[in-house]
């Protein structure tokens, strides 16, 4: 579908991409991967068409569609939330447009019999199919199912997009991005302003309803569940695997040791060429001899090492002084803004050594029960800090007070106690600070360096009380690896609020979950909390549907149901099976279609031919309605299971 040859890409004379080929198919899921700096960004500027190379070519169809979502954007405040999701179906309003025009013609003509009327009306004919196939009867169903997906309420269609802020803002440009049904996805971060709920439902969407996808993400649970394929960058070469994530890091580990190994023997025949040829240089007997060898070793291609991955470093924090047993007691603890009510009846104890994650939907409060612990705001109610609580926390304003005029190592040094000391270049190099950036001045950070400077500034004083708020975002896979390692190693108690599946995964034991104005606790790790939301919803969905149903009958005091029943939910359960089946057995053939026309769409007779464009549009349009269909089907399938294993 993309093809990309012959890739050069130089910066001041300095290779990024070193004449890259490769091919982005049809349905491809790819996770582009490497460190900060290796060129991602770059590579998908170059396809979206928006960056130019400085040798090669990106060859695509001129009929493909492509949706690209940077990282930041320039973005309008001028509209509702709902008007500016609109904007992703702005033809369909120009092609109803321009069928409103046609028909206000046709009423006012009278020449009937004209072969000019005639036209008129087949034009409208056609044009009112092609609006018809463009989905003009359900874009608005769309586009709310889009921005509930996203996390967006019913209230916030009609608030102006100006309340909101940036990170939602974004939300409103990728459900945008989302509607559009681009032939390829070009996803620069789209996790980073989303909660736990909305990149779930972002996995479903990009797994089962877009094309091809290609997408940069720190958030090693969403590309394992998204992505199928892995591109790696690194020194300008790009490194192929048909494997997700996880599968990748081992591959990646193996293709590495036979590099070191076929370095370590390519580095003992140069030294063995090299001392033949310093040993014989001037003896005339050996002259052949010498001059064969230095041809020889003019003509080896060196093997380079990739950069080695210095995560593995283990930093071990000043030891955590100790606090009472209960550093954070909370009883009844309640926030309102106004009318608003952010949460009530917060009551829940925190003991020491705890590592614990606030999770929630955004805007339902964890920050302001932060800043509530934090006493930087009133509340009403109790929460007590225990005895000699020493609290260090992070922010994302963390890094506006950071000292402009000093280096990153000075930063750092002024605050790092004891033997740690030693080992601040080495702290710096695994937080990506290494060589010359540990001597920059602050003042010339990025604001993604001087968060990291910031996290490792926190992380380095003699505190028992961490509160972190989204403390991943800015960082990528490798520091996040050091950062949980060290955060897990900690003594004292830690609070994170974060969307970050695989950061709490193995690190917390207890979730306070934040929505509808309650903070409720959940023993366990964050995968068993969402394993129990996941239960817990569908419970909420049957008894809705129960209480709606206007002919159910009385519950039943245990709530069980009886064998007729039970044998009615087993037959209704197979002919939701059977459904599905056939949904899935339709898709198949819809998708052979496609891939008969885009064969024949190659050729220059098939190119040619408006009507297999037709065809191909309208047969994607299809597969889309029945893609829904399939939802829809799944859905309720799984849902009989679950009453059925009750």
């Amino acid at each position: 579908m993309i093809s990309i040859e012959g890739l050069t890409v130089e910066f001041g004379g300095n290779p990024l991409f070193d004449n890259i080929t490769y091919v982005v198919n049809k349905r491809d899921r790819i996770a582009l991967v490497g460190k900060n700096g290796a060129g991602k960004t770059t590579m998908l500027k170059i396809i979206a068409g928006l960056q130019a190379p400085t040798s090669g070519s990106v060859n695509r169809p001129r009929d493909l569609s492509i949706g690209y979502l940077p990282q930041q954007m320039q973005l309008s405040d001028t509209r509702t939330v709902m008007q500016e999701a609109e904007q992703a179906f702005a033809h369909i309003f120009e092609m109803q447009q321009r069928v409103d025009s046609m028909n206000e013609e046709l009423a006012t003509r009278t020449d009937y019999e004209s072969e000019e009327y005639q036209e008129l009306i087949e034009r409208v004919a056609t044009a009112t199919e092609q609006l018809t196939l463009a989905g003009s009867a359900n874009y608005q169903a769309e586009i709310e199912r889009t921005l509930m997906g996203l996390g967006f309420l019913r209230s916030d269609f009609d608030r102006p997009t100006a309340e909101f802020s940036g990170g939602w803002r974004m939300r409103i440009e990728l459900a945008k991005l989302l509607l559009q049904r681009h032939d390829v996805l070009l996803l620069d971060e789209p996790t980073n302003h989303l909660d736990i709920e909305s990149i779930q439902w972002l996995e479903t969407f990009l797994s089962t309803r877009a094309g091809a996808v290609m997408l940069v993400s720190h958030d090693r649970a969403f590309i394992d569940n998204v992505t199928t394929r892995t591109i790696e960058i690194s020194l300008g070469r790009i490194y192929d695997y048909q494997v997700n994530y996880s599968k990748y890091v081992v591959l990646r580990q193996e293709r590495l040791e036979q590099q070191q190994r076929a370095y370590e023997n390519q580095q003992k025949q140069i030294q063995d060429t090299e001392a033949f040829i310093e040993r014989f240089r001037y003896k005339a007997t050996k002259a052949v001899q010498v001059q064969s060898r230095i041809k020889q070793l003019e003509k080896i291609d060196r093997i380079e090492v990739d950069e080695i991955d210095n995560s593995h470093i283990s930093l071990r924090f000043p030891p955590a002084p100790r606090s009472g047993d209960y550093p954070i007691i909370a009883d009844e603890v309640r926030k309102c803004y106004g009318e608003h009510l952010v949460f009530d009846h917060a009551t829940f104890t925190i003991k020491r050594g705890e590592k614990v994650a606030f999770v929630g939907k955004n805007g339902e409060g964890k920050s302001t029960l932060v800043k509530c612990i934090m006493g930087e705001i009133p509340f009403d109610g109790s929460l007590k800090l225990g005895h000699n609580v020493k609290i260090g926390y992070f922010a994302q304003n963390q890094a506006t007070l950071l000292d402009g005029s000093i280096t990153v190592f000075d930063t750092i040094d002024r605050v790092a106690v004891g033997d740690i000391r030693t080992k601040i270049r080495d702290i710096l190099g695994a937080f990506m600070f290494g060589g010359e950036a540990s001597d920059k001045r602050v003042s010339v950070l990025s604001g993604g360096e001087k968060t990291r400077l910031a996290m490792i500034r926190l992380l380095l004083e003699p505190v028992n009380l961490l509160i972190l708020d989204e403390p991943t975002n800015h960082l990528d896979m490798r520091t996040k690896d050091v950062l949980k390692k060290a955060i897990a190693e900690f003594e004292g108690t830690v609070i994170i609020v974060s969307h970050d599946r695989e950061f709490l995964d193995g690190l917390v034991e207890k979730v306070y979950e934040f929505g509808g104005g309650r903070v409720r606790e959940h023993l366990g790790g964050i995968y068993d909390f969402l394993e129990k939301k996941k239960i817990d919803s569908l419970r909420q969905l049957e008894v809705s549907q129960k209480t709606a149903a206007k002919s159910a009958p009385a519950e039943k005091s245990e709530g069980k149901i009886s064998y007729e029943e039970r044998k009615e939910l087993a037959r209704r359960i197979k002919k939701a099976e059977r459904t599905v089946t056939t949904i899935e057995e339709e898709i198949s053939g819809i998708e052979y279609a496609i891939d008969v026309i885009e064969k024949k769409l190659t050729t220059p007779e098939g190119a040619a031919d408006m009507q297999l464009y037709e065809e191909h549009g309208a047969l994607k349009k299809q597969l889309d309605e029945v893609m829904e269909r399939w939802e829809s089907a799944t859905e309720e399938l799984e849902e009989l299971k679950s009453q059925n294993e009750k």
